[in-house]
C-alpha cells in the first residue's frame, strides 16, 4: 500500500484512512475528530483531561464510527511521539495529524511573564513541531499524509495586548509553511488551521482581556464583518477538507476561517 489509504467501497471522503488529534476533548479539536469520524477515518482522541477524551470517543462509537481515546499531555515529547507511533503500529499507518492543541494568554509585553511566554511557546509552537516530526517519519515511508496544524486568525494579524498568543500563532504559520516546502516532494501536505471567533471555552484569555462576556460580544457583533461568531461545525467542515483528497494540491497553505475579521 504506498500513497494516501487504499481506496474502499465506501464513498466517504477518509474511507480507510486513520488520524490522530491532539485537544480533542472540547471545542474545534472534538468537533473536527467527531466529523473525520463522520468522514470513515479511525480516529485517535487525545487529550490531557481524561473523562473529555472518553466522551468524545464515545460520541463517535454511539454514531457507529471507529474511534479510540487516551490522555496526552503535548508538553511531553516522549509521550505524543510514543502516542503517534503506536497508533501506526496498531494500525498500520497514520494518514492524517491534527495537532490542535494550544494555549491562549493575554496581556502585552509588560503584562506577560516570560514563564508565560515559555508556556506559549510550548503548546503553540514546540507541540506542533514535535507531533509533526513523529508523524512525517511514519507518513513518507509509506507514501504520504495530511498534517493540519492549529494557528489562528490571529497568526496572520496582530490582536492588541496579546502578545505571547499573537507571536506564537505566528510562529506556528511559519513553520508549517516551512515544513511543507520540505516535504512536499514525498506526497505531505502541511496546512495551518486559522480559525476567527468561534464560541468555545479557549476564548477566555480574550474575554478576559477585553473586559468580560459582554464586551467580547460587542466585539464579535461590530469589528467581525459577518457579525457573528463561527460555529465548530464550520470548523470541523473545513478539517475535513484539508485533511481529505479534497484538497489535495494545497500545501502551505494559511485557511483562514473568521467571518472577515483579518480583512
Amino acid at each position: 500500500m504506498t500513497g494516501l489509504a487504499a481506496r474502499s467501497a465506501d464513498p466517504r471522503p477518509l474511507a480507510g484512512r486513520v488520524a490522530f488529534v491532539t485537544g480533542a476533548g472540547s471545542g474545534i479539536g472534538r468537533a473536527g475528530a467527531i466529523a473525520m469520524a463522520k468522514a470513515g477515518a479511525h480516529v485517535s482522541v487525545t487529550d490531557r483531561d481524561a473523562d473529555r477524551a472518553r466522551e468524545t470517543r464515545d460520541t463517535i462509537r454511539d454514531a457507529g464510527e471507529s474511534a479510540e481515546w487516551s490522555v496526552l499531555d503535548v508538553a511531553d515529547e516522549d509521550a505524543v511521539t510514543a502516542a503517534i507511533s503506536a497508533v501506526a503500529k496498531a494500525r498500520g499507518r497514520i494518514d492524517i495529524l491534527h495537532s490542535h492543541a494550544g494555549v491562549q494568554i493575554q496581556g502585552s509585553l509588560e503584562e506577560v511573564t516570560t514563564s508565560d511566554m515559555d508556556l506559549s511557546w510550548a503548546l503553540n509552537v514546540r507541540s506542533h513541531f514535535v507531533a509533526a516530526r513523529a508523524a512525517v517519519a511514519l507518513m513518507r515511508p509509506q507514501g504520504g499524509g495530511s498534517i493540519i496544524v492549529t494557528a489562528s486568525n490571529s497568526g496572520v494579524q496582530f490582536d492588541r495586548e496579546m502578545i505571547a498568543y499573537a507571536t506564537t500563532k505566528h510562529a506556528a504559520v511559519a513553520m508549517t509553511r516551512q515544513m511543507a516546502a520540505d516535504y512536499a516532494r514525498f506526497n505531505i501536505r502541511i496546512n495551518a488551521l486559522c480559525p476567527g471567533f468561534v464560541d468555545t471555552p479557549f476564548n477566555a484569555g480574550f474575554e478576559s482581556q477585553m473586559g468580560g462576556r459582554k464586551a467580547l460580544e460587542r466585539y464579535v457583533a461590530t469589528a467581525i464583518p459577518m457579525g457573528r461568531w463561527g460555529d465548530v461545525r464550520e470548523i470541523a467542515e473545513a478539517i475535513v477538507f484539508l485533511a481529505s483528497d479534497a484538497s489535495s494540491f494545497m500545501t502551505g497553505h494559511a485557511l483562514v476561517i473568521d467571518g472577515g475579521e483579518s480583512i
